[in-house]
């Protein structure tokens, strides 16, 4: 069997459905090693991109190891950066809300494990959207103020972010 290698130049990169504005390349890891249970997921962020908006999971703990440069971690206490091999993890619920960006120079690679518990529901608190997740693949976005397509909320709640 091939093992995924996240310290490889170019591990076996997956599409990245959200290319622009988010500057990242993706490597679902975890589905490759043959997890069931755990996701993991292998980020390589450009100057100025993003692992996705300010969030929360309801349903999925995760878990964040910095590989390489100085990511910017934003939670509920404020902004900060991470050095490398720093590890941080994400409870469910308000007090694991999170967001991951790169404000450069280099380029940042970061590794997110999760438990992997559908149905998930993650709202970002930017923007008061919230999506339900029915499976790893599919995704099915709410908003407050009406059904929109998911790739929508996620992009205005970056917006807001920014």
């Amino acid at each position: 069997m091939a093992y995924p290698n996240v310290l490889a130049t170019d591990p076996g990169w997956d599409a990245d459905v959200y290319a622009a504005p988010f500057g990242r390349k993706l490597a679902r890891v975890g589905a490759r090693a043959g997890a069931a249970d755990l996701g993991a997921s292998l980020y390589e962020i450009a100057a100025g991109g993003v692992v996705s908006p300010y969030h929360v999971h309801h349903g999925n703990e995760e878990l964040l190891v910095v590989l390489a440069g100085r990511p910017e971690l934003r939670t509920p206490a404020g902004v900060e950066r991470l050095d490398p091999g720093a590890t941080v993890a994400f409870r469910r619920g308000a007090e694991g809300a999170h967001a991951v960006r790169n404000p450069g120079p280099e380029t940042v690679r970061v590794l997110l494990v999760s438990t992997q518990r559908l149905p998930e529901v993650a709202e970002y608190p930017d923007t008061g959207a919230v999506l339900a997740v029915t499976d790893v693949a599919g995704v099915r976005g709410f908003a407050v103020e009406g059904g929109r397509p998911s790739r929508e909320l996620v992009l205005a709640a970056l917006a807001a972010d920014a």
